[in-house]
């Protein structure tokens, strides 16, 4: 036990268990569990991964991942989601990580891995909960034509009846302000990302406050004719 307590050995699911049984905690089960489970798997450096290029940073495991989840969550702040990006953007964006991760030039795989998985947008039985701040529409990557290309792509994936997607102006009042981005799969895993590396949460009770935070997002966001008229109104801006 004392191994346990200092750290010097990892405990098993085993120990987990009768530890909470006899401490009568057996409620804290499952987010021990997801503890253990993601301890080595939850933080990994996106400089590691890019050593076998933009390709591996992207995600080994996300056509598994993304064919397992039903409902797919997702806000971003600054940036449209892969999922949603043109192959202009996408290039423009990837050019600046590769560059910032020192990742060997594998650009144009690349962005052929991510277009190649906007297919599951078109696929029966998935849904897509996107929130995007305004801001979104309005970072630049590569030139105008790129912006108004991506603005004008994002206005067609609206169409989908499998997407649901709405933007929270500039200038509106509210009570939630995430300081990252991120996307939950189900009620599964949460994923987001920081400069240098990617993280996953699946501790089912924080997993809960993602979606508690997703909510208050959605409430304040347009959707509808009033989504499209404020990205009409940012395309328009770049003319």
């Amino acid at each position: 036990m004392s191994k346990l307590e200092n750290g010097v050995q990892q405990p098993t699911s085993g120990d987990i268990r009768d530890w909470c049984r006899v401490c009568g905690a057996d409620a804290e089960v499952p987010d021990l569990l997801a503890t253990l489970r993601a301890v080595e798997s939850a933080y990994v450096e996106f400089r590691r991964l890019a050593r076998a290029g933009m390709k591996r940073v992207l995600g080994i495991r996300a056509p598994t991942l993304y064919g397992e989840t039903n409902l797919f969550r997702i806000y971003e702040h600054n940036v449209i989601p892969g999922l949603f990006q043109t192959p202009d953007y996408c290039a423009a964006m990837l050019s600046f990580w590769s560059r910032f991760l020192d990742a060997p030039n594998d650009l144009e795989e690349a962005v052929a891995v991510r277009m190649e998985r906007q297919r599951i947008l078109y696929q029966r039985g998935k849904r897509f909960a996107v929130v995007l701040e305004e801001q979104a529409l309005r970072t630049w990557f590569g030139d105008a034509d790129t912006q108004a290309n991506q603005l004008d792509r994002l206005l067609t994936v609206m169409s989908l009846p499998t997407v649901a997607l709405g933007v929270i102006p500039l200038m509106v009042e509210r009570g939630a302000v995430p300081s990252a981005g991120f996307w939950m799969f189900d009620n599964q895993l949460v994923a987001l990302e920081t400069p240098t590396a990617s993280i996953e949460v699946t501790q089912p009770s924080e997993v809960e406050l993602y979606g508690r935070m997703f909510e208050n997002l959605h409430q304040v966001a347009l959707y509808g004719k009033p989504a499209r008229d404020l990205i009409t109104r940012v395309a328009s801006e770049l003319s």
